[in-house]
Formats: C-alpha cells, structure tokens, sequence
C-alpha cells in the first residue's frame, strides 16, 4: 500500500521503518517542526531514505484547514494514513482523504482514558491492566471505531516511562504493523467504542499535579508516579515547591525513623531516610519517595535532602579531565545551538528533552567503558560540572551514603541492554533454527558436554577461585560444591544426550487400515535462564546442562553482582566446541533484561532461580507473552524438625550445616529449627560453642569457614532482619551484627524464643542467621502444623532415630525435599523443586529433563 505516515519521536520512526520493511511503499512523512535546531527522529530517518519529509507547524487556522497543506498532501496520493504517536491536530480533509482511511495509535484502552494524558491517568486511577488501541481515526475526540486492542498488567511500581518501554513502545510497534498488514488483506474490523466505561480527564499539568494529602498511600502514591517524570507531582514544604519521583509502595522492612520534614496538609510529616523520604497516607500506610526536585530544577536523592550539595567537589586526574572533554564534546553533539558547554550550562535548560537523555546515557556508556548511568542521574546532575562530578564519582566508585567506602575492583564487565537480548536471542534461534548444534547427533553432543565438564575439571582451581572473589565464596566450598558439583551435573546430563526417547502407543484401529502412533520428545528451542547471586556457576549448571542436553540454545542472565563464572564459562563453552550461538551471556540488571527475556516472543522457556516476588512477575510475563514454558525455584523458609531421640551431635553438626552453609545464601537453608522442649536448652547451648569456633575472614584463606556476604545491600538487609528480631521480642543469643572490620563480613547468629507471628519467624533471611523455636514433648502432629504453616516449601528436614516417626514426618512436610537425618544432601541424579509460593518445575535428575523438552505425538494409517 502507498502509505503516509503522521507523527513524531522514536516510536514513529519505528513504525515507519518496519512498515517499509513490510514492502509498503511510504509516500510521505509529515511530523513536527525542528526543535531547537534539531529534527525529529522520524522526520530523520524518512529524509536519509530520500521519502518526502513535511514539517507544517499547522494544519489549519480558526478551525478551517490549510488549503495549501492539504494539497501538498493530496498530491502523494496515499491510500491509508498511519498516525504513531501524532500530537499535531490534522484535519479531517486529510483523516478521510485516502481510500482506506486514517488508523491512530492511542495509549489507553479505549474507551477509558480519552485524551493526551491517557497514560498518566491509567496510573493515576490505580488501573490494574493497560495497554493500547489502535482506532480509525475521527475528529479528535479519540472516540472512532476499535481496530486493534491489547493490554497489559500495571505493575504496582509501574510509572508512564516503564509502562512505555516494557509495553506500549515495543508491543505498540508490532500493533500498528499489524493493523496496517490486516488492512491490507482487507480483514480489518471496525468495532464502534462503547460509552460504558468512557472517561475523559484533562492534559497533566504543574499547575494541576499538587498533592492531595488527605487520602490513602496508595492514591498519593498512585499521583506521583501517575505524574512522573512530567509534569511531576508536588508539594509545599520548607518554603519552596518540591517535586517527588520515583515512588513506591514496597516498604518491608522498613523502619520509620529518620529526620521529620513537615510538609502542610499532610497526615504526618515524612522522614529522610538512608532509603529515602518516608511519606504517609491518611490511612497510615508508608509510601518511599526516591528522588526530589527542588524549585531551582536541581534534583537530588530524597536521602539527601537535608545535607543538600554540601559534599566537597573532586579534584580531576589528568585521565578524568580528558574524559570530562570527550563528555563535553557529547553535549556539544546533543545541543547545537549551545556555542560553548561551560560548567554552568544547564542541559534542559539548552533544549534537551528525553530522548537526548537516552542518548547521552549511550554515549557516557561509550567513552567510559561501559559505565551505566540510569536516566535519573542526568536529571539529578543538570549543569555540565555537576555531570561530571557525578560521572566521575560513579567512575571511582565512590558511594556518598557510604561512611565508608571500600572499593576492590576485580574487573569491570559490560552491562547488557535491551538491544543486547535482542541479538543474543536471535543469535540462539539462528543456531537453533539453521546452525550445526541442530544438525549433530544427539551422541555427538553428548561428547561435547563431556568435553565442556572435563574443561571445567581443568580450570576447578581458576573457577573456585573466581567464585571466591566475585560471591564471597570460601575456597575449600566453592571448590568442592560450586565447582564440583556443576561439573558433576554437565557429565551426568551428557550422559542422557543418547536416551531421550519417546514412546509407541497402542490406539484404536480404523479399520479396514491399522494405525501406529508413536511419540518423540523434542527440543524446545530458545531457552531463557536467570541465575541468583548464591551459587553463580552451580545454578548456572543445574539448568544449562539439561538445557543443552535436551538439545536447546541458551540465553544465560547471571546475576548482576556475580558475572564472572559465567564469563569463563562461556569461554570454556567454545574449547569445548560448542557451536557459536548456542550459549550466550548477558550480565546486566534484572529488570530490564531479565525482563526482556521473559517478554521476548522467540524465547520459548524460562528458568528461574530468584525470589518468589520476581518469580510470579516472570510467571505472568511468561504468560502474556507468548505462553512460554516455565520453571521457577523460588524463596524458602524450610523447617527442620529436631526430636529429642535423635543423636544430638549430629543433629547440631548438621543443624549447623543447614545454616550457616555458604554463609547462610542458600535457598534450602532451614529457615526455621523446632527443637524438642526436653533437649532445647542442651542443643542451643552446643550451637553456640561451635559458632565461637567459626572462623571468619579470608574466603581464600583454607582455614575460613565463614566468608563475607556477597554484597552490601544483603549485609544492610541482615542488619535490620536482625534488629527487628530484637525488637519483636525474640532472644538474641549471639550475633546480629556486621564483623568490626572491613568487608561485608556478618557475625553466624543465634535467636531463640522465637514465636510464630513474628516476623523471623515467617519470612526468609538468606544470611547466616539461626531461628530457633520450642516445641512440646511428644506434640508431633502440632509441630508438623507449624512447620507447615507458611507459603513456601521449599525444603525441609527431620532429626529422630524412630523410623517410623521419620517416614511419618517426611510424608506430612509440605515440601519438595525432606532430608533425614541429614541436610543439605543434594545430588545429581535426584530432583530438585519447591512446592506452594517455592516454585514448581525440577532441577537435576531425569525430571529437570522434561522442562526442556516437548513431546509431539504422530499418528500413521496404512
């Protein structure tokens, strides 16, 4: 079709780019005036492929349209008009000139949420599901028939940038391609809006987005991030407006105490905080602000709102001044009508809107070796010195809420983007698809996992000592159990390449022809895998071995804080022979590129290792997407029941295994202890001489047994877990407290008189922390209870030499593992998975093979 298209920004120029590869012949491009001296993308890209690019600041004047407009229109002759993301009010001259019409884009599902604020509006009325219509266009009341819809769940911490970028940016792309392909095949409806459920609210704007105290957290907080970034909400406090981004309602664990900033209207005054500024709804729930504007435009990390920019400015290297240079040179590119960028030039003061945000973040990234700035920093760091302090800050690594800053650099390791799972995942279905690793015989790969574990042997002692540095692994246990185990797991999948096999299966006869069925268990394709910080290289293993036995590509997501298994792994995967494509690494943060992977419609499995919070999120994305296969591994609180006729010293070996193994970052650790009444005391009083034999220190020292945390944030979690401990009423008995030297170094501790309802009690430390709590002699069935009580299930353990108690116990645990008389004793060959809010989907074992694979039934006549 010849096609116009009508509009602006990045998200136009997409459009028209996929429309031109859809071999529609684009005749025009019409998008918005130069700004500043710099041209729209759209309009950019149109004119570097020689399509007629018009930049009319208007349509029509005192409501009647230009004449010569229109016939500068009328002369492309465009058989359908695409309108992406079009602001300009066009005249209905032009809407219905072409034979087919005019299709517009609209973020809201309509009919709800009418008008140009549609997103803000989605946020701000709390809407659990939004998405986008794509319409016939009319007069500009956005009420034209329905074409095309799609929606989307609103996440609780969603604001108008992230609901763009996860769903209306990419989705809203293949939307329009979609409505113009179903034109084209003259199959596209037209569905008449209805009026049940319209709403119409005015544009966002400053005036209009003060806050209204007197109302509940989650609509205070629902106004916030409905207005952020702009025009952004705000408030009166200390004699200035202040303006509030960054918002959310995930406030466990917090402690509400910091410094009051009263703010009039309010239900309470807030409270700056290491986290941020605690705010209050007139229901008392807690809302965390992150960021502030001031009046002046400078924003600032709401933590530091009282110290405002006091803090010393830095005294540049020689190497920092020519990096500050080539930055400068970048905002000379950025802003052109700027002669000369001086410290104090502003830069959205000097015309900047957000897309050269994006931009200047892709360009610090470039001249700094792959430094990522977040888009909020440049917001926080307006004026060209400010900038550079900040980049240069970020580049020592210096913290400035650190009273201590400790920076050991190990390497620095690039971070993944969007447009990296992109490539990788096309890379994998490439190799999937057409590459060798689906042509080779399943006994030849098996050799080639073989080949990979017998590399992995080789380079045991290179490994262990990476996970050494990179998670704060001890040496002796990341040798044995990191290293060793995953090489176990590569050599025992390698082992099932050759047996996977299907199945004949007797069916009725269509007589007078006979019948056989078969069934083949096939790969299913791309395969997306997102490892935890604990154990970098082992849950790498778990999956990715299964992964590629099966006969899968991989795209692997370690942590974002331990990388560097993965990157030596990836190394070992080409000795190996493993073709190029099959394995690919992606380390970078979470929520963009995990998310991706989850969202991306040629992954066609996800495995997950995480928190159960993130699990369900993935789990919806999954099933949004494109109905992805998915296995998750997920949070645990596993309960380990002690009775008196066990062997005591075993049981405290053991219980202290269940612990403090790998400093407490073990998904299986036995969050919670039950301890007989008659043999309490006794083993509390046992657990405690030997937790003052650990020593602590030197993961590569041979004679620690206990090194430091992995990172900082989870030695703050530890700290305040424990301090709320205390404070609910349960009994320190040692611990609770950083190691006095430097380093993320946690003391093994002990809390007895622990109650149910308590918070230790439910919820999961992930760290070295021991809970214990009594139960009555003789009462097993009220102890099964308790140990049962709680959403996760995980793991679980018992201690008695009644075998029938034993078999009793392990048959009542809610719990995809129960260890008797032992703990922590996983293998190979044995399956490994939760029950309830811990996950389903297994681990190792012939089970874990089945997450990766499809069975296909065929059926012959003859």
């Amino acid at each position: 079709m010849k096609i116009a298209v009508i509009g602006q920004s990045l998200f136009g120029q997409e459009v028209y780019c996929q429309l031109r590869k859809e071999g529609h012949e684009v005749v025009g491009v019409f998008t918005i005036p130069d700004k500043d001296g710099k041209a729209d993308p759209l309009g950019l890209a149109a004119e570097k492929d020689g399509v007629p690019v018009f930049k009319f600041p208007r349509w029509r004047a005192r409501g009647q349209a230009l004449p010569e407009v229109v016939a500068k229109y009328q002369a492309l002759g465009a058989e359908l008009n695409v309108l992406p993301f079009c602001s300009q009010f066009i005249p209905m001259e032009v809407i219905n000139a072409p034979r087919h019409g005019s299709i517009i884009y609209h973020p809201s599902l309509l009919p709800r949420h009418r008008g140009a604020s549609a997103i803000n509006w989605t946020l701000i009325h709390g809407d659990k599901k939004g998405g986008f219509s794509i319409f016939w266009a009319d007069d500009g009341l956005d009420t034209g028939d329905l074409l095309l819809q799609k929606e989307c769940e609103v996440l609780p911490d969603d604001t108008v940038s992230t609901l763009y970028n996860r769903f209306l940016f990419p989705e809203g792309i293949k939307g329009m391609v979609q409505a113009v392909r179903l034109i084209a095949e003259g199959t596209a409806p037209r569905l008449p809006q209805p009026e049940e459920g319209a709403t119409y609210e005015g544009i966002q704007k400053k005036e209009t987005a003060k806050i209204n105290w007197d109302q509940p957290a989650e609509a205070i907080h629902n106004w916030i991030r409905g207005n952020d970034k702009v025009p952004g909400a705000w408030t009166e406090a200390c004699g200035q407006k202040l303006t509030f981004f960054n918002s959310t309602l995930n406030t466990s664990g917090l402690v509400a105490e910091g410094e009051a900033l009263p703010i009039p209207g309010a239900h309470r005054p807030g409270l700056v905080t290491k986290a941020g500024l605690i705010l209050f709804g007139n229901d008392d729930r807690m809302l965390l602000v992150k960021n502030i504007q001031l009046e002046d435009g400078k924003m600032m990390p709401a933590s530091q709102f009282f110290r405002g920019s006091a803090s010393s400015a830095l005294e540049l290297t020689e190497a920092e001044l020519a990096t500050a240079e080539a930055i400068r040179s970048s905002w000379m590119r950025i802003l052109p009508n700027i002669p000369e960028v001086e410290d104090s030039t502003d830069f959205f003061k000097s015309g900047a809107a957000s897309v050269d945000v994006v931009r200047l973040v892709e360009e610090v990234k470039e001249l700094c070796d792959g430094l990522e700035l977040e888009n909020e920093d440049v917001y926080m760091a307006t004026t060209f010195g400010d900038f550079i302090q900040l980049l240069v800050r970020k580049l020592r690594g210096e913290d400035e809420d650190s009273e201590c800053v400790i920076n050991y650099v190990i390497c620095q390791v690039s971070l993944a983007q969007v447009s990296d799972v992109d490539k990788a995942v096309a890379a994998a279905k490439e190799a999937f698809e057409n590459g060798l690793w689906g042509k080779i015989n399943a006994r030849d790969r098996g050799r080639l996992l073989y080949k990979l574990a017998d590399l992995m042997e080789q380079h045991q002692e290179e490994l262990a000592t990476i996970e050494a540095l990179d998670a704060g692994a001890v040496y002796t246990l990341a040798l044995k159990t990191h290293v060793g185990m995953s090489i176990q797991t590569f050599r025992y999948f390698a082992g099932w390449c050759d047996k996977i096999q299907g199945a004949t299966i007797p069916i009725n006869q269509a007589r007078p022809n006979r019948n056989l069925t078969l069934t083949k268990k096939e790969p299913v394709g791309v395969c997306g895998i997102i490892i935890p910080w604990n154990y970098p290289l082992m849950m790498l293993s778990w999956k990715t071995a299964a992964c590629l036995a099966a006969g899968n590509t991989v795209v692997i997501k370690p942590a974002q804080v331990t990388p560097l298994t993965a990157l030596k792994f990836a190394e070992l995967t080409l000795k190996a022979g493993i073709p190029k494509g099959v394995v690919n690494i992606l380390p970078g943060s979470g929520s963009p590129v995990g998310q991706r992977l989850a969202d991306h419609p040629d992954v066609r499995k996800i495995g997950f290792t995480g928190s159960t919070e993130v699990g369900k999120h993935i789990m919806k994305s999954c099933a949004l997407s494109n109905v992805k296969k998915v296995s998750l591994e997920l949070g645990g609180k596993s309960p380990l029941i002690i009775f008196s006729d066990c062997d005591l010293n075993k049981a405290v070996q053991m219980g202290m295994s269940s612990v403090f193994f790998n400093k407490g970052e073990n998904c299986i650790a036995a969050g919670r202890l039950f301890v007989e009444d008659s043999i309490h005391d006794q083993f509390v009083q046992k657990v405690v001489e030997e937790v003052g034999k650990m020593k602590i220190g030197n993961p590569l020292d041979r004679d620690t047994n206990h090194g430091p945390q992995n990172h900082e944030a989870h030695l703050r979690k530890l700290v305040e877990y424990c301090q709320r401990g205390v404070k609910e009423g349960a009994t320190l008995v040692c611990g609770g407290n950083q190691v006095a030297r430097p380093g993320f170094f946690f003391q093994p501790t002990v809390f007895t008189d622990v109650e149910d309802h308590m918070y230790i009690a439910k919820e999961e430390s992930f760290g070295p922390i021991m809970i214990i709590s009594r139960f009555a002699d003789g009462d097993m069935d009220a102890v099964i209870s308790r140990a049962n009580a709680t959403e996760f299930g995980l793991a679980s353990g018992v201690f008695t030499r009644d075998i029938n108690k034993a078999l009793y116990v392990s048959d009542k645990l809610q719990a995809g593992t129960v260890f008797v008389n032992t703990y922590n004793k996983t293998d190979v060959a044995a399956p490994f998975g939760g029950f309830k809010q811990s996950g389903f989907g297994k681990d190792l074992g012939e089970a874990a093979l089945n997450e990766y694979l499809r069975v296909k039934t065929v059926t012959f006549e003859y």
